[in-house]
């Protein structure tokens, strides 16, 4: 596995602080966050998933603890929409430039607009998505927000 990928590169672009870590990606996990979470050995609320979805049509980054659902009309209202609805894979692989199961919030091909859960802020650190399935990047949501222009609110 690759411990470089343009996540890990924006977050070296961006100084923050960060460690990696890796688990067994099981492709079949019925919730990808979950699986991670279960492996890493930590609260699944720690470990946050990476959302595409579409608000009135046009790109959106969701950030969210990995044992939640979005709440799509808060997503939208977040960014000033009126609907919004969950990007079809292959859009989000190729917007992000990532696969399903490995999409980061960080590096992304195109950057659009990122929202990050409030609870995602309670934690002193938590994991998010490293650019590849099966690696966690672990760091402060402060070091979060530094590395991805983004809005906080609560998505859930």
């Amino acid at each position: 596995m690759a411990k470089t990928t343009p996540a890990t590169l924006a977050l070296d672009r961006a100084k923050v602080a960060y460690e990696l870590h890796t688990y067994d990606y099981d492709p079949d996990a019925p919730r990808v966050g979950l699986q991670a979470a279960e492996s890493l050995g930590v609260s699944p609320d720690q470990v946050l998933k990476t959302l595409m979805a579409l608000v009135d049509g046009k790109p959106v980054c969701a950030v969210l603890a990995s044992d939640q659902e979005v709440a799509m009309k808060k997503l939208a209202a977040a960014v000033g929409g009126k609907s919004a609805q969950m990007m079809k894979p292959a859009d989000a692989e190729r917007l992000t430039g990532y696969r399903v199961g490995g999409v980061s919030p960080f590096g992304q091909k195109r950057q659009v607009p990122t929202v990050i859960d409030q609870a995602a802020l309670d934690h002193a650190k938590v994991f998010v998505n490293g650019g590849q399935r099966g690696l966690q990047v672990r760091l402060a949501p402060s070091d979060l927000l530094a590395a991805v222009p983004a809005k906080v609110a609560v998505l859930t």
